[in-house]
């Protein structure tokens, strides 16, 4: 079991970067004009041009919680990094799927909009599936740690 959490949670040091720059959602103002492709990385540079602030928080969330939750958990699981931390892990990973509720609340919005089609993109996935894996390494690695004792 440890040698699996290892290789997901390592996996995904990989894996979310890809998910960073995939095409979240693809968006267009009318379905004849084609659509634009919205990544985590595109978004934030347009977001770092209108607002600062925001910039900052889905900085924090999207790209810094779960990545330092990810280097956490493959420090607990090497020893080095003791498991005390694991609660503060877990909520990094929670900041992480808040991001994920944000972009689909968005759809939702815009949708609702009438002229705009939004459709959600493979990197919207992929995302979604890199913070539930961090989730269940997170929540398996305490049990695992428990069971050690």
């Amino acid at each position: 079991m440890k040698n699996t959490l290892r290789i997901a949670n390592l996996s995904l040091l990989i894996l979310f970067p890809i998910a960073w720059f995939a095409p979240l959602l693809r968006a267009a103002l009318l379905p004849i004009f084609g659509l634009d492709e919205i990544s985590v990385i595109s978004g934030l540079q347009s977001l770092w041009g209108s607002d600062v602030f925001l910039a900052l928080v889905v900085t924090a969330f999207a790209i810094f919680a779960p990545y330092l939750k990810t280097i956490g958990l493959a420090l607990i699981h090497f020893e080095l990094l003791k498991p005390k931390v694991l609660p503060v892990l877990g909520y990094l990973g929670k900041l992480a799927m808040a991001d994920i509720f944000l972009i689909a609340l968005y759809v939702v919005v815009v949708k609702g909009a009438g002229r705009v089609t939004v459709e959600g993109g493979w990197g919207l996935y992929l995302f979604t599936a890199c913070v539930l894996i961090s989730i269940f390494v997170s929540i398996f690695t305490a049990r695992d740690m428990k069971s050690d004792r």
